[in-house]
């Protein structure tokens, strides 16, 4: 299997929540039908929180009153907003292996790696979901990952932070971790983030598929 059998798709300025989750939605049950292609979406949605099936009334305080949605996926709460890469992939495991775990690996070290051609070292840290990097004296997120499964495709996904507000945060506990910072490649001095880490993200994308199938090789 190769890229050009996974559709890509950009989608230029804020896209709301409920319309992408019914899109998000919509396509993965064709996908499971058979009726359209795997597909990688990247957007951005404006300020707002998503609750995972996890999330703890208490780790909400929403001082500004941004919306509040329940995304159906695994995890906590998890904020979105301007300046921030969301990815939405969706992607049949019943023709890639049929291993969940195998699955968010992947998709991390996907990340980690088009990061990397950034010239940030992020890194998984035991215990701790998500996508790290050292900064100022400590280790903060840069990234989060939230995924679903149903009837073996994949739903939602990740979200890097290039350069949103990073004091809207500050009205949840980001995906229950309150003993470290977020952070974003704007704060880490990283230029024109967005632009250059999409194009790494799809270069990687080959490489993405390999790791989730398994292969010790390409070709």
């Amino acid at each position: 299997m190769t890229e050009t059998q996974i559709e890509w798709q950009v989608t230029p300025g804020l896209t709301p929540y409920p319309e992408a989750l019914a899109a998000m939605e919509a396509r993965a049950e064709a996908i499971r039908k058979g009726e359209a292609p795997e597909l990688v979406w990247l957007l951005e949605h404006p300020p707002l929180y998503t609750a995972g099936t996890s999330a703890d009334p208490a780790e909400l305080f929403n001082p500004q009153g941004f919306p509040v949605y329940d995304a159906g996926r695994g995890g906590r709460y998890t904020y979105h907003g301007p300046g921030q890469r969301v990815g939405y992939v969706m992607i049949d495991l019943a023709r890639r292996g049929r291993d969940v775990r195998r699955f968010v690996h992947s998709l991390e070290g996907w990340l980690i790696a088009a990061l990397a051609e950034l010239g940030v070292e992020a890194f998984r840290a035991p215990g701790r979901i998500g996508i790290w990097v050292a900064h100022n004296g400590t280790e903060a997120k840069i990234g989060a990952i939230g995924v679903r499964v149903r009837r073996w495709v994949t739903l939602h996904g990740f979200s890097i932070n290039v350069a949103p507000e990073l004091s809207h945060f500050s009205g949840i506990v980001p995906c229950g971790i309150a003993e470290f910072p977020v952070t974003s490649l704007g704060e880490m001095g990283v230029s024109n983030g967005q632009t250059r880490f999409d194009l790494a993200l799809k270069q990687g994308l080959d490489d993405f598929l390999f790791a989730l199938e398994g292969a010790t090789e390409k070709g």
